[in-house]
């Protein structure tokens, strides 16, 4: 029995580490195959708009969330302003609205006949052809719905890296001669380098993976001709091959950022660690802070709401007829299956790791996290022909596709991207058990499973809940990937806003809309609650 522990927390890292890698690798083992007409037509005729177009997006999105995210960080973090106990929480709740249902409510806000064109008519007794705003559906407005649905994820790695900033490297700059902004620049900013690029890092990968925003505002690029070639041309080869160079672009970015971490550590020696001191704003300054930290939470998440909120009431959206409770019933339980499974694995190999303090384990185990970098549309594919393959291999009679079309890939997909979520919050909970606990059960010669059960789970109740929380929230979003995988007739909340959406009946995606932003609401009180317990002592002045 005891051989069997020890083989069972071996295999099993090793098992998940080649399931995960297979899907990736089938795409990227398509550049090395023939590449017909289609691909020539691409190669001459569209490959450069897709890669100029992603390049553009990459970089816009990049320079305004990385200000918006630092600024607002160090606003809230190191100054009292009016507002400021609200906006600490309030800047992440853009976090629950998707970049696509930000795209649909801005096309229903501004476009030529939308609520807000409208409005300005109706007030002001203009013609029909009167238009205030300009036009949304193309590359600036798509950077400006990821600019703002995304630099979330650079304010709360900030944010938590200028809390636990010592204010004496602050008042020592200033006693340097170092004036507000200075400080900021030159002192604030190089110190939390290594965090900010790691978030940036994040939000440029949900760039180049976004599919529904990008489809909607009708801009080429790799996810959108990957999909028009698939299903369009029907050529899954030269879809592969597309994908595969997405992937690249994906394995260049995480090799930049790796190679940017390194060496790049900054510390502060906790005897000369003091606590934050808040400097409070007044007059102009109070008011630039509060509009700083306002407008991102307005156009990220007020205006979406409000849009929503007025298309359920105007247009009398049913919630409760039988294809939305149907589809929202397909998408609960769907991420909660999802939630489960995934944190159950990140369980085991976190276990497995700790339990069998083995390198090449830990190696195993931190690769697995790189599935959120790759993008749902690549997973799509490369599980598709992976599941293809072993449908083929075993074929059965009368059950020629027993796991293509079923739910098992799309699971399998849900898993590996949502499978660093889940890692990241038990890691967190892991770093908090005394490694002494393990010894002592050692020393009592209890077996793993023991261990696991009775002396781990236990421990780590709160990380195993927000594990849950966050994959079963971001499963809810999920787009490119289930719109492959999914079942015939198998719809889910967010492939029922984007089937709407593109038809253009835009109050009907209201309603899977509103369920998704809801749910995308829950982890958000979960992330508030970890800043708040994890900020130091901090004194105004």
């Amino acid at each position: 029995m005891r051989s069997l522990n020890l083989t069972f927390w071996h295999t099993t890292p090793f098992l998940l580490f080649i399931l995960f890698v297979t899907p990736v690798a089938i795409v990227l083992f398509s550049l090395t195959g023939s590449y017909n007409d289609n691909w020539s037509h691409l190669y001459n005729h569209v490959l450069f708009l897709y890669i100029s177009n992603s390049i553009y997006l990459v970089i816009g999105v990049g320079i305004i969330v990385s200000i918006v995210g630092t600024s607002t960080a160090w606003l809230v973090t190191n100054y009292s302003f009016t507002g400021k106990k609200f906006f600490e929480w309030a800047l992440i709740l853009p976090l629950a609205v998707p970049p696509y249902i930000l795209a649909y409510t801005f096309t229903g806000l501004f476009d030529t006949f939308g609520t807000a064109n409208n409005l300005v008519r109706d007030i002001f007794n203009l013609g029909r052809d009167f238009t205030l705003f300009p036009k949304v559906r193309n590359v600036p407005g798509a950077i400006i719905v990821f600019s703002f649905t995304l630099y979330p994820y650079v304010y709360l790695v900030s944010r938590m890296a200028f809390i636990n900033q010592s204010r004496s490297i602050i008042e020592a700059g200033r006693t340097l001669g170092l004036n507000k902004t200075q400080v900021f620049y030159k002192l604030g900013i190089p110190m939390i380098r290594p965090a900010l690029i790691a978030g940036l890092m994040l939000v440029l990968m949900e760039t180049l993976s976004d599919f529904g925003a990008v489809d909607h505002f009708a801009i080429s690029t790799f996810t959108t001709g990957i999909f028009r070639t698939w299903f369009g041309l029907y050529d899954i080869n030269t879809a592969m091959q597309l994908a595969s160079c997405l992937l690249l672009f994906v394995i260049i970015f995480l090799v930049m950022e790796r190679y940017s971490r390194r060496k790049a550590t900054y510390s502060n020696s906790m005897s000369v660690f003091r606590p934050i001191k808040i400097n409070k704003l007044k007059g102009l300054n109070n008011a630039l802070a509060f509009l700083a930290c306002f407008i991102p939470i307005f156009i990220g998440f007020v205006l979406p709401v409000l849009e929503l909120t007025y298309w359920a009431l105007n247009y009398k959206l049913d919630f409760f007829n039988y294809k939305f409770i149907t589809t929202a019933w397909n998408t609960l339980s769907l991420a909660f299956l999802a939630a489960i499974l995934t944190t159950a694995l990140a369980l085991l190999i976190n276990f497995s790791t700790r339990y069998k303090k083995n390198k090449l384990l830990s190696y195993m185990s931190s690769f697995l996290t790189v599935g959120y970098a790759v993008p749902g549309l690549i997973l799509a594919i490369g599980i598709m022909q992976f599941l293809t393959f072993i449908d083929k291999a075993l074929t059965i009679e009368f059950f020629n596709l027993l796991l293509t079309g079923s739910l098992v890939g799309l699971m399998f997909a849900y898993v590996i991207k949502s499978y660093a979520l889940s890692n990241s919050a038990l890691e967190s909970g892991y770093h908090r058990i005394n490694s002494k606990i393990d010894d002592v059960s050692r020393t009592l010669k209890s077996s793993g499973w023991s261990m696991l059960t009775y002396i781990h789970t236990p421990l780590l109740k709160t990380s195993l809940l927000t594990s849950v929380l966050l994959v079963f929230s971001e499963v809810i979003k999920e787009l490119p990937a289930t719109l492959i995988l999914r079942p015939f007739n198998f719809d889910t909340l967010a492939v029922y806003a984007y089937i709407f959406a593109a038809e253009e009946r835009m109050f009907d995606a209201a309603a899977p809309s509103i369920a998704i932003v809801a749910v995308g609401l829950i982890p958000i009180v979960i992330l508030t609650r970890i800043i708040r317990n994890s900020r130091p002592a901090s004194r105004e002045i």
